[in-house]
């Protein structure tokens, strides 16, 4: 039972509330808040703080999540191991990603994983905000950029440019910016990553190092929605070669500013600091890797 209740705990953290959780598992709100009370006198602390309207883990709350994962995915590998053989590979993983990136390289490489592992269940969360890896039970976790939390365990899938561009209707109708000074005159799709606004555009290295702060008429903090208004010609956005690399080759967009590059923004993936990752987590993490180390530049195909 002490398994059980430690299973139920972590499927409350992951859906965000005890009705939730319920749902999932097909059990009363009143059952959970049992089942939960229960593994609290066990352990004699408080794990969930708890109020109307959200839940949070505490600080034991948050040791035991790192170490029930590890716990529980070793008991379902021993299970398959033993049912299955040691081939098989079932059970969940939990991964986040960019939004742009999710729904194309990641989602894809998730397609062909499943038809090689029919046992696997995916959940695929899509964000470009700060994400809680340990908080939400994430598995696997891709991000651009520098990575501050230095208790994560991180694998670099390289280097990738980020690229300036736009739809050939709104440089049609409003011209190319020649230097990286014009964009101060263009319309800028701008994307927000928590409470940060990435209005400073970097270009160039060394002595030719630029900084340019732009505006523009529409802000989101989904990749997705401003790759789809730039598509559209509402303005120019600034986006990862991986992202808008086929759309570049298709002529659906056009490279601006291609002089001027700006510097190449590492691409990670990242796992929570637990000792040991399951069979399953490790092997998409490696198919990941390949898949990334597969995908060319910009001029490349994919």
């Amino acid at each position: 039972m002490l398994l059980a209740n430690i299973d139920l705990f972590i499927k409350i953290v992951e859906s965000g509330s005890l009705t939730a959780a319920g749902r999932e598992v097909g059990l009363s709100s009143t059952t959970v808040s049992e089942r939960l009370a229960a593994l609290e006198a066990h352990y004699g602390v408080v794990l969930l703080n708890r109020t109307t309207r959200a839940i949070s883990l505490t600080e034991e709350g948050r040791t035991l999540l790192e170490g029930a994962k590890e716990v529980l995915d070793g008991v379902v590998d021993l299970e398959t191991r033993i049912r299955f053989g040691a081939q098989t590979l079932t059970g969940p993983i939990r991964i986040s990603a960019p939004s742009d990136l999710g729904r194309t390289l990641v989602c894809d490489a998730i397609q062909i994983f499943l038809e090689d592992h029919p046992k696997i269940r995916i959940e695929l969360l899509l964000s470009d905000g700060y994400v809680d890896i340990v908080g939400e039970g994430i598995d696997i976790a891709m991000r651009f950029g520098a990575i501050e939390d230095s208790t994560l365990r991180v694998k670099s899938l390289g280097v990738k440019r980020r690229v300036v561009c736009a739809a050939p209707s709104y440089v049609d109708a409003l011209g190319t910016p020649k230097v990286p000074a014009d964009l101060k005159n263009h319309n800028c799709l701008l994307m927000r990553f928590g409470h940060k606004l990435d209005n400073s555009w970097r270009f160039g290295s060394g002595v030719s190092k630029q900084v340019v702060t732009v505006s523009g008429d529409r802000v989101a903090n989904d990749g997705a929605l401003v790759h789809q208004w730039c598509l559209a010609g509402f303005g120019i956005m600034l986006k990862s070669e991986l992202d808008i690399g086929a759309d570049i080759r298709a002529g659906r967009l056009i490279e601006l500013l291609p002089d001027f590059a700006s510097p190449a923004v590492p691409l990670q993936i990242m796992f929570p600091p637990a000792r040991a990752q399951p069979r399953r987590v490790r092997a998409f993490a490696d198919y990941l890797i390949e898949t990334f180390e597969r995908v060319g530049g910009l001029t490349e195909q994919t």
